[in-house]
């Protein structure tokens, strides 16, 4: 950035590196509007490199009538540096949900520019929904306890009592008889489903190999329900080892690639499900009763082309009994979270027609020197660089 590149006390490559180092979209505004500089995390926010940046104007990359333009004027005629607060820079070519807080403040070295700081609330507000979405599993919990003792056991009796009947009945009145066993069971089913939430047993944690558990997942959806889905992954593979319970993880991404498959069902041969691993340094997490932060820089998600998320669910997505689906027990996603939040992780989902992506947040395994997943590659014969490709 031009301000600190510069300054006589910093050189112009450290004063590069350092905003570039900076998480968080940086830009310089010329007086006629025009972006004059800007940071790594800019060229990643607008999905624009720095040169095509530099060819627009700033109003023709953020909504019409955007309140930022107003910022920049207020703040080039007082001087003084102002602040906005949940401000929507939300366009079809970076996603409709952009909720930022803006930071904009006069470069007195250079007259009439701008410095526009960026800072994106959705990780914020996601993290504090997830917190809600344990409070929700917790409830589920207590429920799943009083189901188990109050529902199970009379259901078994009404089905004995059924199965009796069903030796002297009719054939007419033996399709309802077989109608109450097989009601019974159902729900049964549900029930069995829902204590998984009351296991409030710690997890078995080991280092896994989150690729591994990838590609295992993808091999079971691929000989059954998405084997006529096509499949590409963007894999890290030096990415270190996941702290977490190897089954548990292939639980968490079988039940999002289930989700995905139906959602690209309708596609046919354009319906297609993408991996992606990263490493995401800076990202750390507040829990309650807890002093220190959480680091959670291993970010994997799960990627669709179907017809996306309707906006009025996706606040309450991982609550239990969500479900947009006809037969669906709205339990899936539920069950994720709990999982995620078990190994101390975070779990959202962005969604727009043709990309809905449900990235998850978790910590790394780290005990002494650090162990990195390439080498489990390598020795896999796994690739030793990162390779979107067709599965």
């Amino acid at each position: 950035m031009m301000s600190i590149a510069q300054h006589p006390r910093v050189p112009s490559s450290d004063g590069e590196a350092i905003l570039n180092a900076l998480p968080n979209p940086v830009l310089l505004i010329a007086p006629d509007g025009r972006i004059v500089d800007a940071n790594m995390a800019a060229e990643s926010f607008f999905e624009m490199s720095k040169q095509f940046l530099q060819r627009e104007p700033l109003k023709q990359l953020i909504p019409f009538g955007s309140p930022l333009l107003t910022l920049i004027d207020q703040v080039r005629d007082s001087g003084a540096p102002v602040n906005e607060f949940r401000v929507d820079l939300g366009t079809p070519r970076i996603g409709r949900d952009r909720q930022v807080d803006l930071h904009v403040a006069p470069l007195t070295e250079r007259p009439a520019h701008i410095v526009v700081m960026i800072q994106e609330r959705t990780i914020a507000d996601k993290m504090d929904r997830q917190l809600t979405h344990r409070s929700a599993a917790r409830s589920v919990t207590a429920l799943a306890a009083m189901l188990a003792h109050e529902i199970k056991n009379p259901l078994s009796g009404i089905r004995g009592a059924a199965q009796l009947l069903e030796q002297g009945a009719t054939p007419d009145d033996r399709m309802l008889t077989r109608l109450i066993c097989d009601e019974a069971d159902r729900i049964v089913t549900l029930v069995d489903r829902m204590e998984v939430f009351g296991d409030e047993r710690p997890i078995r944690r080991d280092p896994v190999n989150i690729h591994a558990v990838l590609d295992h997942v993808k091999r079971l959806a691929q000989s059954g329900f998405a084997r006529n889905v096509r499949f590409t992954v963007d894999y890290d593979p030096s990415l270190p080892p996941v702290l977490g319970d190897r089954d548990q993880l292939v639980q968490i991404f079988l039940n999002l690639v289930k989700n995905a498959a139906e959602a690209v069902s309708d596609l046919g041969e354009e319906g297609e499900i993408q991996f992606t691993t990263a490493f995401r340094p800076g990202l750390r997490l507040s829990l309650p009763g807890k002093k220190t932060r959480v680091s959670l820089p291993l970010e994997f998600c799960v990627k669709d082309n179907g017809p996306g998320v309707a906006e009025d669910l996706l606040p309450n997505l991982f609550d239990p009994f969500v479900t947009t689906k006809q037969t669906g027990s709205g339990l899936g996603l539920a069950l994720v979270a709990k999982i995620v939040g078990d190994h101390g992780g975070i779990v959202e989902c962005e969604s727009q027609p043709r990309k809905t992506n449900f990235r998850i947040l978790l910590p790394m395994f780290d005990s002494g020197p650090v162990h990195r997943q390439g080498d489990d590659a390598a020795a896999a014969g796994m690739p030793s660089r990162s390779a979107r490709h067709p599965a």
